[in-house]
């Protein structure tokens, strides 16, 4: 035991990176496609025997070669990755993982915030995390959130759309309050102070809408880990159904009986995600309302149309896609930067 050791993993080490897919893929996981981090343990012949990985503020790709299972190494591994994310400054922790392992990692301090039984538990280090955010979120909706005509938008935004506005605009009218979550991750080609901003300047003129930053209960399919899930199919479902088991929880926290959310007939993501929607909302008490996008050019408006335009340099398309303040935004000498890195990037499309 005292022969083994840890070290980091680079990209660059092709010998390593090999045993850390043979690794994963012994214990039935596959290399996630977001990591920051990665290390491994090994023993005295350099065999990797054990492996952890890191993204953001989350735990990923935890796994202990089965010859060696039972002589305490993952909790090993925990501790160099906690403290990896200290001296990041990372001290609030997420990790996904299997139903099976989920009292393994209770074990190591992490607390269980929604489940998906079968498939995915999502957990943090913090005993009170998910309910003190819940607290932060009545706070924030103070005394106008009341209890009838109640309902809810999550998006990301990126950037806010004529689309967007269309949404909001529809579900303020139908509701006495809407809560309008942003989600805050920073995974977008259009930074997360920019979206919030564009988002409330361009819904200003609506007097019933109270803003939630999404914080790390609610994130985007760009981000949800994919490393013990089948196919694709299969990761998007697992985001779906575990996003709305925290939202259903939100929703009891705050009285919303409704969940707004935009038809997407080109998207396979989306597809998927609002069937899942229309199906398990329901069994939560919330309906589920899909509005059908509106269109320019008989095109659906959405933040890829807008995308693909910038990326396309087709800038007089942008008056008929966004609103007046998002324009504003995309014309100034501020987004500059934001526009190159969608011009250089690879697919402005989300599927």
């Amino acid at each position: 035991m005292s022969d083994y050791f840890i070290s980091q993993i680079s990209p660059k080490d092709k010998a390593a990176s090999q045993q850390l897919d043979r690794l994963l893929t012994a214990e039935g996981i596959r290399r996630d496609g977001n990591l920051d981090y990665t290390c491994g343990m090994f023993d005295e012949d350099m065999n990797l025997i054990a492996t952890g990985s890191c993204f953001g503020n989350t735990l990923r790709c935890l796994a202990v070669s089965s010859s060696h299972q039972g002589e305490g190494l993952m909790n090993q591994i925990m501790t160099h990755l906690m403290e990896i994310q200290v001296s990041r400054g990372n001290t609030h922790l997420f990790l996904y993982t299997k139903c099976s392992s989920a009292r393994f990692f209770g074990d190591l301090g992490f607390y269980e915030i929604a489940r998906i039984d079968g498939q995915v538990v999502f957990m943090e280090n913090r005993r009170n995390g998910f309910s003190s955010y819940l607290q932060r979120l009545s706070g924030e909706s103070g005394i106008h959130a009341p209890r009838e005509r109640c309902a809810a938008l999550v998006m990301n935004a990126n950037p806010f759309t004529l689309g967007h506005l269309y949404l909001t605009e529809r579900a303020a009218e139908e509701n006495d309050t809407v809560h309008l979550f942003m989600v805050s991750e920073e995974a977008s080609l259009v930074p997360f102070q920019v979206r919030r901003r564009l988002v409330m300047e361009g819904t200003a003129h609506l007097s019933n809408l109270i803003y939630h930053d999404s914080g790390p209960y609610i994130i985007s399919s760009a981000t949800f880990p994919s490393y013990f899930q089948k196919d694709m199919d299969a990761v998007i479902e697992s985001h779906a159904r575990l996003d709305l088991a925290i939202f259903a929880k939100i929703a009891a926290a705050l009285g919303i009986r409704r969940r707004y959310v935009g038809e997407e007939p080109h998207s396979q993501v989306t597809g998927i995600y609002n069937r899942i929607m229309e199906t398990e909302l329901p069994k939560a008490g919330i309906q589920c309302t899909v509005i059908p996008r509106i269109q320019q050019n008989g095109a659906a408006i959405s933040a890829s149309t807008v995308r693909r335009a910038i990326k396309e340099n087709q800038m007089e398309l942008l008056p008929s896609l966004v609103p007046p303040s998002t324009l504003r935004y995309l014309l100034s000498e501020e987004a500059v930067p934001v526009l190159s890195r969608i011009r250089q990037a690879e697919d402005v499309v989300h599927y």
